[in-house]
Parts: structure tokens; C-alpha cells; sequence
């Protein structure tokens, strides 16, 4: 009947059918993690311990955990993507020697090993850990060695992105570029440029990137985040991105966005950080459902375990709970995060055939397509 409204008639949500999920099913997934800063993921715990054996508690903005705890809930207030980065003026001097680093690696695979994390690339700026006499080598060495250690430990295959800094002189991305390159047959496997994006244009870092690209380094770039999609268009068409992190305001240019659906670009979408950067107002309002449906490939990631208070595990949920994404959409976009990984081709397809066998399958029975 037209204009009738009444409950019976609306279609059930995605996330509100019988073939409902659990947070703890979500945590028993096999997953993959691309897009996780090192210095935005430590354990809380860890953060005060450092601290003390540092003498640096009186740089913290609390001196216990639950003071700690609560202060960080204002990181949701934070009104800019500056703002939000501005967080990290609290970890980054905690991680200014080779066994604070060792140990925040080691922690943040072990972490996601507790969530059925298979795969982990961690990203993160040598440049920034080498206030008190660090070399950038001896900062690498430190956090290859972590996920090396955790890598002996437990089931898990990481790999780690080095970051340019795009409010930085391109110079010293260039520096950061040529030191991933050095490292590339060493577990180095990309090159990422980040920071403050907004005045600081991908393009403007070309140099870097095409080191990068040279050397055989695969590339992501923040773009599309706290900047239009001319962000993205630049970090694809200037600078040579095979995938895009973040990537939220690409639903603003629509012949863009089906050119990254039709060349399959993966955006490594952060939903939580997403709005407490006030990219988008809510989980509600973000695009990623818009995303899914117009077969862009999504993958979901924490950006930061710490500041964002989430895994893995609850970024899924999160999504499903409020952006109408079923089973089979959680699904894809879960294998998602390993099709497009950045690993050999054979390691990849070894990787996704273990996951498929050890994958959960839809009470219909059918099998994910990969």
C-alpha cells in the first residue's frame, strides 16, 4: 500500500538477520590487520611501565592506568586530524631506544595473534624514534627484531611499511624512501607516506615515491582522509599508490571511484579513527557500505590500537553492528585484507589457501569467492 511504513513492511538489516553474529565469533576469524601504526598501538600498561623505567612519567598526561583511561577518552573530542595526531606526543618519547621498540613490536603482534590476526603489517616513521641517538637502522633492526620474536612465538606473518612524513621536507621522505628500499629483502615491503594531510599534497613527495616504486617497494598513501578525493587522485596518478589508506572521501568524485573499483585498489578503511577525527560524524554516516556496493575492495583496520581503544576484532563488529554489513559482507571484506596484501604472490596464495580451509562458512553453507 503506498505510503505504508509500518514496521512489517521494512527489510531487515544485514546485520539483524538470522544469520546474526558474535563479537567472540568475529574474534575466532581468521583476519588480517593493513593499516596499524606501531607508536599509536602499545598497551596501555606498557605505556606507564616505559614511563617509569624512562623517568619520563611526568611527560604523560596521568601518572596510573585509570587516569591514563580516562584521559584518552578524550581523544574522541579531538576536532581535526591534527588533533588527533597530536596524541602521539605521548608515546613517541617512549620509544627512543632499541628495547622499548623490540618490545612495542613484539606486544602488537602478540596482541593481534589473540585476536586470530594471520596477518600484520605495521607501519610507522624511523624518523621519529631517533631523538636520542638512534640511528635509522638501529631503529628498524629493533622493530623487525620484535616481530621476528613474535613470529618464532606464535602463528603469524607480519611485514612492515616505512612512512614518509608529508608535512616533512620531501627531502627527508626521500631519506625514509632510500632506508625502506635498503631494508626490502629484510621484511620492509612498502613505502607509506602519512601525516597532517591537509596543505601537505601527495604529489608534492613524488621523489620519494618513485624510489620507493624503483627499488620494487609496494606503496599506500593516507589519502582521502582530512582532504577531498583530488587527495586520492594525486597519491594514484602522481605518486603510483596500489593502495590507498583511509580513502573516506572518494564517494565525492565518482568517475574516480569507479575507476578504483574497476582496477580493484583496496582502501584500507579505519572506521573508528575515522570518526574521532571527525571525517564523518558516525559510524552511521561513513561510506564504507557505499563502498561495498559499488565493488570498491575494503578492508577494515584499526589505525591505532591505543588512541582509537579497538582491535581488530571490534572494528568488524562495529561495522556490523552499525553499518548494515551482513556475514557475507564481513566475510569479503575480511579475505579482502589478504588478497591484498603486500606479499609475494606465492606466500599470498599459501596464505589465503590456510585461511579458507580454517575459514567459517555461512549458514548456507556456501564458501567465500577469493
Amino acid at each position: 500500500m503506498p505510503g505504508d511504513s509500518s514496521p512489517s513492511k521494512a527489510a531487515p538489516s544485514k546485520a539483524a538477520s538470522s544469520d546474526a553474529l558474535t563479537r567472540e565469533a568475529l574474534r575466532h576469524w581468521p583476519k588480517a590487520e593493513l593499516h596499524c601504526h606501531l607508536d599509536g598501538s602499545l598497551r596501555l600498561e606498557t605505556v606507564l611501565e616505559l614511563a617509569e623505567e624512562q623517568d619520563k612519567v611526568p611527560l604523560l598526561p596521568a601518572e596510573t592506568l585509570d587516569g591514563l583511561r580516562e584521559i584518552l577518552c578524550e581523544v574522541d573530542n579531538s576536532e581535526t586530524l591534527e588533533a588527533y595526531l597530536a596524541w602521539f606526543r605521548y608515546t613517541l618519547p617512549l620509544l627512543q631506544d632499541e628495547a622499548s621498540l623490540r618490545r612495542a613490536a613484539r606486544e602488537l603482534a602478540e596482541d593481534n595473534v589473540a585476536e586470530n590476526v594471520r596477518y600484520l603489517e605495521v607501519r610507522f616513521a624511523p624518523i621519529l624514534h631517533t631523538e636520542e641517538d638512534l640511528s635509522l637502522e638501529d631503529v628498524t633492526d629493533a622493530v623487525l627484531e620484535g616481530l621476528a620474536e613474535a613470529e618464532g612465538d606464535f602463528d603469524i606473518t607480519t611485514s612492515l611499511i616505512v612512512c614518509g612524513l608529508r608535512d616533512r621536507y620531501e627531502s627527508a621522505s626521500l631519506q625514509q624512501a632510500e632506508l625502506a628500499a635498503r631494508y626490502r629483502d629484510r621484511g620492509v615491503v612498502a613505502f607509506d607516506i602519512a601525516g597532517g594531510e591537509a596543505g601537505n599534497p601527495p604529489k608534492h613527495h613524488r621523489a620519494a615515491c618513485y624510489h620507493a616504486r624503483n627499488h620494487l617497494l609496494d606503496l599506500t598513501i593516507h589519502a582521502g582522509e582530512s582532504w577531498g578525493p583530488d587527495s586520492i587522485h594525486q597519491a594514484l596518478f602522481y605518486c603510483g599508490a596500489q593502495r590507498v589508506g583511509h580513502g573516506t572521501s572518494l564517494y565525492k568524485d565518482p568517475d574516480l571511484m569507479q575507476y578504483v573499483a574497476d582496477h580493484q585498489i583496496a582502501l584500507e578503511i579505519c572506521p573508528t579513527s575515522n570518526v574521532q577525527t571527525h571525517v564523518v560524524p558516525s559510524l552511521e554516516a561513513h561510506p564504507l557500505t557505499r563502498y561495498v556496493e559499488a565493488d570498491v575492495p575494503v578492508t577494515v583496520n584499526t589505525d591505532n590500537r591505543l588512541f582509537s581503544r579497538t582491535s581488530v576484532t571490534e572494528e568488524l563488529w562495529r561495522v556490523h553492528q552499525h553499518c548494515d554489513l551482513g556475514r557475507a559482507d564481513l566475510r569479503e571484506i575480511v579475505l579482502n585484507g589478504f588478497r591484498h596484501a603486500f606479499l609475494p604472490w606465492d606466500r599470498k596464495q599459501a596464505l589465503l589457501h590456510d585461511v579458507l580451509d580454517d575459514f567459517p562458512v555461512a549458514a548456507s553453507g556456501e564458501t567465500p569467492v577469493w
